[in-house]
């Protein structure tokens, strides 16, 4: 998609564009972006350690542990047209990065754009400004993001700004085991196509959960399916699964 392209111009085919939104699953506040981004970059690797023997030319290595995985994007915002100051638009993003009082952490993320779903924390946020007005407002900006993978499970847990817990499950996090780790504040973008059992059956591996996201969306029709609607979705086992009634 070009940079330039809004995150809510329709797709081709008539299809409505999934739009970029940064939850904030502590408050449940979500940041849609201004602009989807062209790209991003999914980082992934190992930490190994050289053994030190004493006369060896190449040191023995030890794998160490897994690293958290990494998504690293630029978010571009311009508001030259209206004359707002852009920093209106990226400040929220930013303080993001800031700790919350109580748990002395910043809080949980989930970025999402469409069937792609990412638990993270934000680590890095870079502002660049290229535009301004005759007074000196910045009307244009690129916010270079980069967010760390969060994997939610029960053993984890912030203990001081800690977030304590077992090593990245990067495997985890794909797409067909999402239903294992979905939870409050998990959010999907609808596109044409989908059905409530085929989101249950992604996210909470049950397609016979679909009434658990019918009730926590409110409902009343599940094939109200729009594209470009934000659904909620629920953790597995929140809601009762009633008899009988096949899914849509």
């Amino acid at each position: 998609m070009h940079p330039l392209t809004p995150a809510t111009a329709p797709a081709r085919g008539g299809t409505v564009l999934a739009k970029a939104l940064i939850v904030n699953t502590v408050t449940g506040t979500g940041f849609p972006v201004m602009y989807n981004p062209e790209e991003f970059r999914v980082e992934q690797g190992n930490t190994f350690a050289e053994v030190g023997i004493p006369g060896l030319d190449s040191p023995p290595v030890q794998y160490v542990r897994g690293k958290a995985r990494a998504l690293v994007m630029d978010l571009f915002f311009d508001t030259y047209e209206t004359g707002e100051d852009v920093r209106d638009h990226t400040a929220p993003i930013v303080r993001l990065l800031d700790t919350d009082p109580q748990t002395h952490a910043p809080p949980v993320l989930l970025f999402s754009l469409g069937r792609f779903q990412f638990r993270c924390v934000l680590v890095d946020a870079a502002q660049r400004f290229t535009m301004f007005l005759r007074d000196g407002t910045p009307v244009r900006s690129t916010l270079a993001v980069r967010f760390q993978e969060y994997v939610r499970g029960a053993e984890v847990e912030i203990r001081s700004g800690f977030f304590v817990g077992p090593p990245t499950l990067s495997a985890a996090v794909d797409t067909a085991t999402r239903g294992a780790l979905a939870g409050p504040g998990s959010a999907h973008t609808v596109v044409a196509g989908d059905t409530l059992s085929g989101l249950a059956a992604t996210y909470l591996g049950d397609p016979a959960l679909w009434r658990d996201i019918a009730r926590a969306n409110g409902m009343t029709d599940p094939f109200d399916l729009p594209p470009g609607r934000t659904l909620v979705i629920p953790a597995r086992g929140t809601g009762a699964r009633p008899a009988g009634g096949g899914p849509p």
